[in-house]
């Protein structure tokens, strides 16, 4: 708490600087009568999307000069059209801000293509929550555990591609000689839930955020088994479910779980063009701040399914900084687990 206070007081003392070379131009004066324009990677629905249109109705009251806030979906290529466009955006007025995936903060470290987003370049805002996948079975299935589908083949829907419900239990596969078979090629996460109902599959990997969102039915109704949580640690939340990592012995194979889940503790990452202002930088880093202390936007994210486990500018940019500090040995394990997917 000591250190979180510091952090406010720091983003308080120095939000009121003006610019460099402007003529006592405030950061209030710059936003002041303003459009800000909120850029998010993904398309209207979905996890991504809860999040901004919560923030779109409580953001602009705790930023300077309380400009109006137009939302703008960018998605593509995994989110990263939209960190793209925010990398390579010129302005230094601080009037676009994205909500960018998390996969971004690794993707030019695991493709062999130019992903043309370098996340050490943009400046974090910090991310709202701290996401945890979970792996679900149907009640029907028999299958409630790791241990049993070490022994039991589980069929799990998902979307293909290199989508972190394809990567992270063929990661387990690996590590922990789990027998999960992904069925691919589902358009969306509601296609999934369907084909789960109907019997097609037998399960998913999926956002705990995203499961109490479109499925809270399933867990009040006892409709599913939790057969693991993915993740750095435990959510509490989700209560005593095992989780994958503490089963991992393997000095290597928990280096590389850790690279592959380390992106999580960053759920919902927002990032502003390279070129910002320190001064705009640091107010919109309060304003983030404050947002995450908003008894009323915790409210709304709350009835939506979301939550808030703040990871602040400085601490999003030290975990960028983490890894791309990741051995080449571990980072070579995950481009082969990359490759095998997305064949």
């Amino acid at each position: 708490m000591s250190r979180s206070r510091a952090f406010i007081a720091t983003l308080l003392a120095a939000a009121s600087v003006t610019f460099a070379g402007a003529t006592a131009q405030t950061v209030e004066d710059n936003y002041k009568g303003k459009q800000l324009r909120f850029v998010v990677a993904a398309a209207p629905g979905g996890g991504a999307d809860l999040y901004a249109r919560a923030l779109q109705k409580h953001f602009s009251k705790h930023v300077p000069g309380n400009p109006t806030l137009v939302v703008q979906n960018v998605p593509g290529a995994g989110g990263l059209t939209a960190a793209s466009q925010i990398m390579n955006n010129p302005a230094k007025d601080g009037l676009v801000f994205a909500l960018l995936q998390r996969n971004n903060l690794v993707e030019p470290l695991l493709s062999e293509r130019q992903a043309g987003f370098d996340p050490r370049r943009v400046k974090w805002l910090g991310s709202l929550n701290k996401d945890t996948y979970v792996i679900i079975s149907w009640h029907t299935t028999g299958v409630k555990t790791l241990a049993d589908v070490q022994k039991t083949e589980l069929l799990l829907g998902n979307t293909g591609g290199g989508n972190e419900n394809s990567t992270l239990p063929e990661l387990l596969n690996r590590t922990l000689g789990t027998k999960f078979k992904l069925v691919r090629g589902y358009p969306g996460s509601h296609e999934v839930g369907l084909a789960i109902e109907r019997g097609e599959v037998q399960g998913r990997a999926v956002t705990w955020t995203t499961l109490r969102a479109e499925h809270s039915d399933w867990i009040q109704q006892g409709k599913i088994n939790m057969v693991t949580q993915i993740g750095m640690s435990k959510n509490p939340e989700i209560g005593n479910v095992q989780a994958a990592i503490d089963l991992v012995t393997n000095p290597d194979d928990r280096s590389l779980m850790e690279f592959m889940f380390s992106p999580l503790e960053a759920g919902r990452p927002f990032a502003m063009p390279p070129d910002t202002p320190e001064p705009i930088l640091t107010a919109m880093r309060k304003a983030f701040v404050d947002l995450a202390n908003d008894p009323e936007f915790v409210a709304e994210l709350k009835a939506r399914g979301g939550s808030v486990e703040l990871l602040n500018g400085q601490d999003t940019q030290a975990l960028v900084d983490r890894l791309y500090q990741t051995s080449g040995p571990v980072l070579n394990k995950a481009r082969d687990l990359m490759k095998s997917i997305q064949k």
